[in-house]
């Protein structure tokens, strides 16, 4: 109830702010600088240090290798930042469940399949990628590794200043160490809000780069929005307080997700452009690999989340993929009535595709759990099926 009220207080502020705010300037598109190459020492150690984690990751099992996925976000990049720019990218997909993509400042550009399911189609996608890109056009792994480098130095020498004070001691001892203590938190608190600042200039210049593509600008405030609905769900699911969209923790990283809609949206508006969502393209290139992000999905024992995800991606209509990743939501927590849940949700699956193997295996096993002989016909007709399952010697023993 608690969450709940959270996320009405969030739609409203949303909706507030929406209203009264005004939309910052949209910056200018840098001046591009093809085959860019690092300079001074500090950078090329830098590019070094990526080259390296770059080999590891292109031999990890945990990427991707799909040619057509690849082309695909390849595309998508093109179309956001154009195609010059592009030229400089290289894309890994990592199987990470988690909502996140990263570009590293040598040109590696990381994305989650968390993602890939949870974006709605190819302009929400588009926008998360042009923010990644704005932090590499914009130096801002260079500039903060600069930062965090001058930070350390005054941190420690403040503390010397203090232990030395605490050392010798004198009338003005306390007040030497409470000053000491001011200027690094006053320090540490600078580093993170120029972490915040610069994912504010990376949000704005991503702005700048779908008001110059085919797509629709509103996707980046609307991938926001639901961002924290399905937060406030994982939070109700684990009993935990919601977060305080309305307000900035000192060690925060990243502004929150209701600034970040707000001020989004507001750009958005202000543009008033109306471009493409690309929505068809999007789920073409999504179906091969939609059913294994789901199973990623259901493997991060978050109900709620989960479950509230599942009903964003369906929005009016439930696909047989959706119902039967329902199916296994609802078996994999097990109470009774999860139970006879799933085993009507892989139902509803199986309306869709009577020949869903994979659902007879979910309604097999569902029922053999409450107790139900009707489960090993529904365990026979998944084998019948899928004849080479990688688990038929263990559904075969279930049925023996």
């Amino acid at each position: 109830m608690r969450a709940a009220s959270a996320s009405f207080a969030a739609a409203c502020l949303v909706g507030a702010a929406a209203t009264c705010a005004h939309a910052e300037p949209i910056p200018t598109l840098p001046p591009y600088t093809a085959a860019y190459q690092p300079q001074g020492v500090d950078e090329r150690g830098l590019w070094m240090e990526f080259d390296e984690f770059e080999r590891t990751l292109r031999d990890s099992k945990a990427v991707i290798n799909d040619p057509a996925l690849m082309a695909y976000l390849r595309g998508v990049v093109c179309r956001t930042v154009g195609s010059s720019r592009c030229e400089t990218v290289r894309i890994y997909v990592v199987r990470d469940a988690s909502f996140n993509a990263s570009m590293a400042p040598n040109g590696m550009m990381v994305i989650h399949s968390g993602l890939l399911l949870r974006s709605r189609n190819e302009a929400e996608l588009a926008a998360v990628l042009g923010h990644e890109f704005a932090h590499f056009e914009l130096r801002h792994s260079l500039a903060q590794f600069k930062r965090r480098r001058t930070a350390g130095d005054i941190v420690a020498w403040v503390g010397v200043a203090a232990v030395g004070a605490y050392a010798y001691g004198g009338a003005n001892t306390y007040s030497v160490i409470r000053n000491a203590q001011s200027v690094q938190t006053a320090v540490i608190g600078g580093l993170y809000a120029n972490g915040r600042e610069q994912e504010r200039q990376a949000d704005l210049l991503s702005m700048a780069y779908l008001k110059a593509s085919p797509y629709e600008p509103h996707c980046f405030a609307d991938l926001w929005n639901r961002q924290m609905n399905e937060a406030d769900a994982t939070a109700r699911g684990r009993k935990q307080r919601s977060t305080r969209y309305d307000r900035v923790a000192f060690f925060a990283t990243h502004p929150t997700s209701l600034d970040r809609a707000t001020y989004l949206r507001a750009i958005a508006s202000e543009t008033g452009k109306a471009g493409d969502e690309g929505q068809v393209s999007f789920m073409t290139a999504m179906t091969a690999w939609r059913p294994e992000f789901l199973d990623d999905q259901l493997k991060l024992n978050d109900f709620e989340g989960t479950d509230f995800l599942l009903g964003e991606l369906a929005g009016a209509q439930w696909t047989p993929d959706l119902l039967y990743a329902r199916g296994e939501l609802y078996r994999g927590r097990g109470n009774p009535r999860d139970l006879v849940s799933a085993i009507g949700f892989y139902r509803e699956a199986l309306s869709g595709n009577a020949t869903f193997a994979e659902a007879y295996r979910g309604i097999g096993l569902a029922q053999m759990r409450n107790h139900d002989p009707a489960g090993v016909d529904a365990l026979k007709r998944y084998l019948s099926l899928k004849p080479d399952a990688s688990d038929r010697a263990m559904i075969s023993m279930l049925v023996q």
